[in-house]
């Protein structure tokens, strides 16, 4: 991304993937070019986000299986984070570990008490190669967690157990855009 440009300013609404697309529940790869075509994907996730109101994305819920994930995302304090991490690696997590709600764009609508912790620290690249490190706490730490899932094959459900996982998952078959595909 060009320094200046409002993110996703120039990118391309792409089709959400929704649970039970093989995409979501496979690891990710490792991105091994820092090019034009990458920058253009972030461009494009970034839009995507935008569009379903979100505060968090991951290529693979686009159907591009690499290690990429996009943010604009408050903390606890109401304090704004934006930006994208290449090829992250989750190097740290503690704190507390808090159950809160958490949703998916990918199971557009379902909500449920997952318990994360407080704080979390990502390292990885940005588009062009550069290395970087994104620490986060409260609800920032929440998000940076979830996306690290999403690029490992995970969604928020794998995490929950008992009534509310089975809660959760029935609600997505029920929903709507489920008997769309």
């Amino acid at each position: 991304m060009r320094r200046g440009t409002i993110p996703g300013s120039t990118g391309t609404i792409r089709p959400m993937r929704l649970i039970g697309d093989p995409v979501l529940h496979a690891p990710c790869a490792e991105v091994t070019a820092f090019d034009a075509e990458l920058a253009r994907l972030v461009e494009d996730m970034f839009a995507t986000m935008y569009s379903a109101d979100g505060v968090g994305l991951a290529a693979n819920q686009i159907g591009t299986a690499l290690r990429v994930f996009v943010y604009d995302c408050p903390d606890d304090e109401d304090v704004r984070h934006l930006g994208h991490v290449v090829n992250p690696r989750l190097a740290e997590v503690d704190g507390v570990t808090v159950t809160g709600s958490e949703g998916c764009l990918s199971l557009p609508g379902i909500n449920a008490g997952t318990t994360r912790h407080d704080h979390a620290v990502v390292e990885g690249f940005d588009v062009r190669g550069e290395p970087v490190t994104i620490a986060g706490t409260g609800f920032f730490a929440r998000c940076l967690q979830h996306e690290c899932d999403h690029l490992d094959g995970g969604l928020f459900t794998d995490r929950l157990g008992g009534l509310r996982r089975r809660r959760a998952l029935r609600a997505a078959r029920r929903a709507p855009w489920a008997r769309q595909n």
